[in-house]
């Protein structure tokens, strides 16, 4: 009995802390379905009064708002996924070379890769804003993706995996012929589906959420990102229209909880994994 107690405990407790997550984003979902008299009214009405989808048909439609919202939307997938796509091919790179290679000075390098998750990002802001001014890249897509590409947690995340991972695996595949990056693409890869796809979903919401850096890294309507344009449009068009706005936040959440939705499996997977010696 106290020990269902307390398990009964637990979920009523993460339940509650799961609700608390869930309540900005139901009151976001309806407040997108209410006009704007009643959604500026606020209240407790959860439920529109009168449900319309005319918030985002107007958002979709583009009528009366002359901004590129699905060139947004672009921006923000396409330089989400190829940043993604280039941090699990680097970082998995890079964690197998220092787990299992004999890679020169390796007991310095990995320390020295896990020290810049300390080094707080506005401190690289300047720097890194310079350097692309200087090659001429802003306002482009390389400024929206290469930031993201050199990624010390995802090496940290690998890393640990394929420590452990077993040597017998692959020197039985040594055995067999393999080289080294067979053994890598068909041995170990496989193997670490679970992690990389932790990775690539943590790497894809970062890039894709991102405001402070395409904010500052782009100045053309048609390279900003959409939580860029969010802002953008709460400043502007859609200054006392929260009706519209929030249509337009629900609309930018969609491909994350998809993502999220196709790597859910994977992701509690890989976290589980991931603290396994």
């Amino acid at each position: 009995m106290k020990k269902n107690g307390k398990q009964i405990g637990l979920i009523v407790l993460a339940s509650v802390i799961g609700l608390l997550f869930l309540i900005p984003l139901i009151w976001m979902i309806s407040t997108s379905f209410k006009n704007d008299f009643e959604a500026i009214a606020g209240g407790l009405n959860w439920i529109p009064e009168n449900f319309t989808f005319e918030n985002y048909l107007y958002t979709l439609t583009g009528d009366g708002v002359d901004v590129p919202i699905f060139r947004w939307m672009f921006n923000s997938l396409f330089a989400g996924l190829a940043g993604t796509a280039i941090i699990v091919a680097i970082d998995a790179l890079a964690a197998y070379g220092l787990a299992r290679l004999d890679v020169p000075f390796k007991k310095y390098l990995f320390p020295l890769f896990i020290s810049t998750l300390m080094i707080p990002f506005v401190i690289t802001f300047l720097p890194m804003y310079m350097q692309f001014s200087n090659f001429g890249l802003l306002n482009t897509y390389a400024v929206l993706i290469f930031p993201y590409t050199a990624n010390a947690f995802g090496v940290f995340l690998l890393y640990q995996f394929f420590k452990s991972f077993p040597k017998e695996l692959e020197e039985a595949a040594k055995l067999d012929g393999a080289n080294k990056w067979q053994i890598f693409v068909k041995i170990v890869i496989p193997s670490a589906k679970p992690i990389i796809w932790t990775l690539a979903i943590f790497s894809f919401m970062g890039i894709y959420n991102d405001f402070l850096w395409p904010l500052v890294a782009t100045n053309s309507p048609d390279m900003r990102t959409i939580t860029t344009g969010i802002a953008i449009m709460q400043q502007g068009s859609f200054t006392s229209s929260y009706g519209k706005l929030m249509a337009l936040t629900t609309i930018a959440t969609i491909p994350i909880l998809i993502v999220f939705l196709i790597g859910q499996k994977q992701l509690i997977k890989g976290i589980t994994q991931s603290g396994i010696k």
